[in-house]
């Protein structure tokens, strides 16, 4: 299948890859060090329209479609995962008001989401629970015309700055999602620091202690929170790194072209050795065969074809291993210049192991793609 950009799609990317070549590669090793994402950069992403990609105009927002949304994903990747994670919870978020949230949901956030007044976060992670999301142990309870939050939230995308948290808990038995102010009595935040990578990307953790919300902040109702939303705001967060990956590996490839066309070993450009161009093949064509996957995914999702759940699995799957061994060959083709930090390859390998993890683990994915070929057999 052919996948021809239109023209806004064309255009949207060029305006895109100005940005990023602007605004963000200059500065993107100073985030990481600082391990921060400055307050300026998210307002002039805001006005970009950046953080209501996926919004609809009607209530405020850029309304892209999937196919720009990705190239948005991949693009802001390729000059910074961490940058890109802020586009990933945020967007998550969005997408689970604006598909389950009630007309009051809508009204009170959407607007502020899209605009860049409010910043969204996706709190489902805990200590102890990470991919069984089923098992959250933080609870709430029904009092009077509240509800009472107990528990613990842990490795909190941006959960340092958000404004309001997409936040899962067992209700009555059931996992339930909840919409918290940042600003609610009983919610603290402690910064988590020192992380492998995206280090730029503000995490932290939440506690909730005797945390009081109001009744209408339970989105899509008791026990809908699991498969409904958290499933369907996961395939977006998927779908975001698996975008992004592509920009880690697409900056791989144009890092390690520019290094080997300068840099000479036994009087000779790497370029010209055979297993430097075997590792180049390799970037190449995975970069390639990356971004195809995640089109197709997003092909499907314009469609509306639920086909688009396990298609981007698939493309996260192979987007994050292609993005791992291209950044893994590219700091071994940069040699000790590649584990220092007057290159970014170095901070690309981290970001890259990140994203093996983050939105489902390799292993995860291996399980649930296995599983569905099995089920089609």
């Amino acid at each position: 299948m052919e996948f021809e950009a239109t023209f806004q799609q064309k255009q949207d990317q060029v305006s895109i890859k100005e940005f990023v070549r602007k605004e963000i590669i200059p500065n993107a090793d100073l985030y990481d060090r600082e391990e921060r994402t400055p307050r300026e950069l998210i307002q002039k992403m805001a006005q970009q329209g950046f953080l209501g990609a996926i919004v609809p105009v009607e209530w405020g927002g850029s309304g892209m479609d999937m196919v720009s949304l990705g190239s948005l994903h991949e693009e802001i990747g390729y000059g910074c995962s961490s940058v890109r994670s802020l586009l990933t919870v945020h967007s998550m978020v969005s997408y689970a008001i604006l598909k389950w949230g009630s007309k009051y949901h809508k009204t009170r956030w959407l607007p502020g989401l899209a605009s860049g007044e409010a910043i969204g976060a996706f709190a489902l992670s805990e200590p102890v629970v990470g991919s069984d999301a089923k098992s959250v142990e933080t609870t709430a309870t029904l009092q009077g015309n509240s509800y009472v939050l107990h528990g613990h939230k842990k490795w909190i995308t941006y959960g340092q700055i958000a404004d309001v948290f997409l936040l899962f808990a067992q209700l009555n038995g059931k996992v339930s999602a909840f919409l918290v102010e940042r600003d609610t009595p009983g919610l603290s935040m402690i910064p988590i620091a020192g992380m492998l990578g995206t280090r730029a990307s503000m995490l932290a953790e939440l506690h909730l202690q005797d945390c009081v919300i109001a009744k209408e902040n339970l989105v899509g109702g008791s026990g809908f929170g699991l498969a409904p939303i958290a499933t369907s705001a996961l395939d977006i967060g998927r779908f975001s790194v698996a975008c992004g990956c592509v920009g880690i590996a697409q900056a791989c490839l144009d890092a390690t072209l520019a290094f080997t066309s300068t840099r000479k070993q036994y009087g000779t450009l790497l370029k010209e050795h055979q297993l430097i161009q075997q590792m180049v093949t390799d970037m190449i064509t995975n970069v390639k065969a990356a971004r195809l996957l995640c089109h197709h995914a997003a092909y499907l999702k314009d469609k509306g074809d639920p086909a688009t759940l396990m298609e981007t699995f698939i493309a996260k799957y192979f987007a994050s291993t292609a993005a791992m061994k291209a950044a893994n060959d590219a700091v071994q083709i940069h040699g000790a210049l590649g584990c220092s930090s007057e290159y970014p390859v170095q901070r690309y390998l981290r970001d890259a192991k990140v994203m093996e993890i983050i939105e489902g683990s390799t292993q995860i994915q291996q399980i649930t793609i296995a599983n569905c070929g099995y089920q089609q057999a």
